[in-house]
């Protein structure tokens, strides 16, 4: 057996959105509970649990591991972890389990991603989230990161022109592509002529970038079972080709705001350990969190030169039916943004399009997918490589 090739062998995900009926414990049980199911295994056989939750103070309970526990009585005294890495805390999670497996400390890990965020007022998620930032920690904000990107779009429109049309054509791909996510919090096509223009439906959030530029704030929860191969029954199965992680300093005075150094670094490191090439990918999954984001994202994978983002989303290379559909889950900005759960989502939705189960999202053909989840603006990146093993 090699540890060293550790599978995806079950997921769960509950809907991403404004749940005033769910808990942070309901959630977490839900997803923990499909993904042991899917996986075939009785509670008794997860050997570890990892659960991923950000919290920042958005929450009064910041001590969740156990809640874990909540969704089987069987699983009482597995070992549970709390780990957290800003919006890349997922992946976090995810990197726990594997490296547990491959340590032989343990055989099958259960992995939960989660979050709990819309019964907050939006000062306080705003504060919450900005605590992800060095220079403006502890500062009160209602709009939190996004002035942080919008620092980042005028960099890059000061640098290549002005994108907020390429912006927009983001946004309304990713808006067309969550109508077809059951998982997801908006679930409206609302086109390109809408996300261009600026209205009281459609206002500007932090300049230039508009409300259909920047992802809602979201509660939900997703969780996969890591294994070990052969240590569960045969079923649908993804692989782990390569997961790497960078970290770039925190200060933004210490970084290329337009670079995305260590997300590159990332990246390459994961496909070098894959032995594979872009070329090799059918799909990707990144970390839109703000239409800027993706747009630069294109930059880090290699689909173009930087300032070129906006050319491959002219060409369509980057639609649903285009040479690599990005984010045909909708992405965070239709699917949404449960911090905690991110990470762990995106990878679900990879994994629903490598087995062949994502219906109405579903890419023809896909066997390898790529994923792409970062905390902060570009400082904790994580990149994935799966591909399908049955």
């Amino acid at each position: 057996m090699d540890r060293d090739d550790v599978e995806i062998v079950g997921w769960g995900h509950t809907p991403f959105g404004r749940l005033s009926d769910e808990t942070l414990e309901s959630l977490i049980v839900t997803a923990a509970r499909a993904a042991i199911v899917r996986a075939g295994l009785h509670p008794r056989q997860i050997d570890e649990i990892v659960v991923g939750t950000y919290n920042g103070g958005s929450h009064p309970l910041a001590f969740p591991s156990s809640l874990a526990l909540q969704a089987h009585d069987d699983l009482l005294f597995a070992p549970a972890t709390r780990v957290e890495n800003a919006c890349a805390t997922g992946s976090a999670a995810l990197v726990s389990g594997i490296r547990a497996i491959r340590s032989g400390q343990a055989c099958r890990v259960l992995v939960i991603g989660a979050e709990k965020m819309t019964h907050a007022p939006a000062v306080t998620i705003g504060r919450a989230l900005i605590g992800a930032d060095y220079d403006r920690a502890g500062e009160s904000t209602q709009t939190g990161f996004a002035e942080l990107f919008a620092e980042v779009a005028e960099a890059y429109f000061a640098k290549y022109g002005d994108h907020s049309d390429v912006l927009a054509q983001i946004a309304a791909k990713n808006h067309r592509n969550g109508v077809a996510n059951p998982y997801a919090h908006l679930r409206s096509d609302l086109g390109y002529d809408f996300c261009r223009t600026i209205g009281p439906r459609n206002p500007m959030v932090a300049s230039p970038l508009r409300r259909t530029d920047c992802c809602p704030i979201s509660d939900g929860a997703a969780a996969v079972v890591l294994a070990a191969p052969g240590s569960t029954q045969p079923g649908p199965a993804v692989r782990i080709r390569a997961m790497a992680q960078a970290n770039d300093f925190l200060p933004t005075s210490r970084r290329d705001p337009l670079a995305f150094a260590a997300a590159h670094r990332a990246w390459q490191t994961a496909l070098g350990q894959a032995r594979m090439r872009l070329s090799d990918l059918h799909l990707l999954e990144v970390h839109d969190c703000f239409t800027i984001a993706e747009l630069i994202e294109y930059e880090v994978v290699g689909l173009c030169p930087p300032g070129g983002g906006g050319q491959v989303v002219i060409d369509g290379i980057v639609d649903r039916d285009g040479k690599l559909p990005v984010n045909p889950s909708g992405g965070l900005k239709s699917k949404g943004h449960p911090v905690g759960a991110t990470g762990v989502s995106q990878h679900v939705m990879a994994v629903l399009q490598l087995i062949e189960r994502a219906e109405a999202m579903q890419v023809p053909g896909a066997t390898v997918a790529g994923v792409f989840n970062m905390g902060g603006l570009a400082v904790a990146n994580y990149a994935s490589i799966l591909e399908r093993v049955r």
